[in-house]
């Protein structure tokens, strides 16, 4: 596991255009060296702002975007179409746009089934169901010798990830048994966020990603941010455990670079 390097930005506001031009980039370069690439996606305000300047940057043309394959790193187990879905807010900000106008097929988007929805004939009803599912379509995706390197996912070319005030990154939240799951995928049941449902990348799948980006923004999530890099127990601060193969990039601005 790569050791974290830090990037301060002024404020969040050049953070999630910074991060939208080093997205970019990291996929031109992914591209020029193999084919498909992947990469994981995020919500919460940052992580949209950040798609939304991807969609309004003049370097979107420049990617190859039908050899792109986008996924999430967690998810609000909620019906689709629900404004709170991490999904919903990116297909709005970036992604419909993607498939639109750029060439970015329908089928290389995999979003974590929602409650509600079909697979295989099979409604899902629970975040397991939905865990399961996203575990499959990983596993179809991952190259055939992965599997003895960990879960079967794809070795992503960049995993983005949120963090909250507590230092929780997907939906790994500090204390939660979530934290210790196994397998690529796992169903969050009281999560101190509302909503208390959701699904999640395990650690073991997050660490297999080739980069890992850590964007943050705002003084309240500076303590956690300073205790994440000062190599704090995962149990307690789980963004210390967020760790690329190749690359762990800390994107914050200033106030979140700042403990007080």
């Amino acid at each position: 596991m790569s050791a974290p390097l830090v990037v301060v930005h002024p404020d969040a506001t050049v953070l999630a255009e910074a991060a939208a031009a080093r997205l970019l980039t990291r996929l031109l370069d992914a591209q020029s060296v193999r084919t498909p690439v992947h990469a994981v996606l995020t919500g919460g305000t940052v992580g949209i702002r950040t798609l939304e300047a991807v969609a309004a940057s003049p370097l979107r043309p420049a990617v190859d975007w039908s050899g792109v394959h986008l996924w999430w790193g967690d998810e609000r187990f909620l019906p689709d179409g629900y404004p709170d879905r991490n999904e919903t807010q990116a297909r709005a900000a970036l992604v419909d746009a993607l498939v639109a106008d750029s060439g970015l097929p329908a089928g290389q988007v995999h979003a974590m089934p929602a409650l509600g929805a079909v697979v295989e004939g099979v409604t899902v009803e629970t975040p397991e169901q939905s865990a399961a599912a996203y575990a499959a379509e990983l596993a179809a995706a991952a190259e055939p010798a992965s599997a003895s390197e960990g879960p079967a996912v794809p070795e992503f070319d960049v995993l983005l990830l949120g963090m909250g005030p507590d230092g929780h990154v997907a939906s790994l939240f500090p204390g939660h048994e979530g934290l210790a799951a196994g397998g690529a995928t796992v169903g969050v049941h009281g999560s101190p966020k509302p909503p208390p449902e959701r699904v999640s990348l395990t650690f073991d799948a997050l660490r297999r990603a080739r980069e890992v980006w850590v964007v943050a923004a705002g003084a309240e999530k500076a303590e956690q941010a300073a205790a994440a890099l000062a190599g704090g127990a995962v149990t307690d601060v789980p963004a210390a455990g967020a760790r690329g193969t190749e690359r762990t990039l800390w994107l914050l601005d200033v106030a979140a670079a700042t403990p007080a």
